[in-house]
């Protein structure tokens, strides 16, 4: 018998995944209002090192614990992939809208199953590789180049989905050498140590006022990563991830009433068209998984 807790386990899921859509929102709104008074690495700095505050705690135990040579390469790998990842991201958040932004950084999943295919040799099922040639279209459909003038915005924030996505391929080997937790508390403290020096470098006088709403940015990522691994719990990625697709439509409105960005079709479009995609290979491995897996009762001895 379905009970009602059964029953209200999607919704839960469908919730939190809406508020880690919101969450996200205003992160990239607010990068979005502090433009370009700062440098992006600066920027990504002071963000960083306001992450590196919040998650110490749980950070120290396994410093103290102390971690191989082995784990030490791969943090320091992903640290300089994520490095040069926000700091593209910050640069393109203050040069392109909102939606641009949005869609073209759903091409991280891609990146990632690309990746894992070639890496990890997950192999390329024809039906992956058409979920993967619609992303690619989609894509296009949001730059349409030949169509219009491209900035550096643009190919920034290609720049960045491309390494957030080599950045969370390194972390699905993370978890051997510490927990969840640790990984995202260790990427902290060695991105902010990565953006130092090119901080430093780069250094333009600073208000209260972008430090304090720096801390934002890094508050609510943190709690749009919390949301985000609240929804998974709570529900299937094939219930949680089509909602994804409103981060756009929300990201879309922002931009309309807040910064007077006019609202592209095409970019809703485009974006779309990757979402499609990206659902599509999620439910596909969840019907997969389902398969392989054997049923409780026959998992039994």
């Amino acid at each position: 018998m379905t009970t009602l807790t059964d029953q209200s386990r999607p919704v839960q899921g469908v919730l939190w995944m809406l508020a880690t859509g919101l969450c996200f929102v205003v992160v990239n709104g607010i990068v979005r209002y502090l433009g370009t008074a700062l440098p992006a690495p600066q920027s990504a700095f002071i963000r960083f090192l306001w992450g590196f505050v919040f998650l110490l705690p749980v950070l120290a135990p396994v410093l103290k614990r102390g971690l191989s040579t082995e784990a030490w390469q791969r943090f320091t790998l992903r640290a300089l992939l994520h490095t040069l990842a926000v700091s593209l991201w910050f640069y393109a958040m203050a040069r392109i809208s909102l939606a641009e932004v949005t869609a073209i950084g759903y091409l991280n999943p891609i990146v990632v199953t690309v990746g894992a295919a070639l890496i990890f040799g997950e192999g390329f099922a024809w039906r992956r590789m058409m979920a993967i040639s619609v992303a690619i279209i989609g894509a296009l459909v949001v730059l349409r180049p030949g169509l219009r003038e491209l900035s550096s915005g643009h190919f920034a924030q290609l720049g960045a989905a491309l390494s957030f996505g080599a950045s969370y391929l390194v972390a699905k080997t993370l978890t051997r050498y510490a927990p969840a937790g640790a990984v995202v508390a260790m990427l902290s403290a060695m991105v902010t140590i990565a953006l130092a020096p090119l901080a430093i470098w780069l250094w333009e006088p600073v208000t209260l006022v972008q430090v304090l709403w720096l801390g934002g940015v890094a508050a609510f990522a943190t709690a749009g990563h919390y949301c985000m691994t609240r929804a998974f719990a709570a529900a299937p990625m094939t219930v949680t991830q089509p909602v994804t697709f409103l981060q756009l439509v929300w990201a879309s409105l922002m931009g309309w009433i807040v910064f007077h960005e006019s609202i592209d079709p095409y970019v809703l479009l485009g974006g779309g068209m990757i979402i499609a995609a990206i659902s599509y290979m999620t439910i596909r491995e969840a019907q997969l998984r389902r398969r392989i897996t054997p049923a409780p009762n026959q998992a039994k001895i």
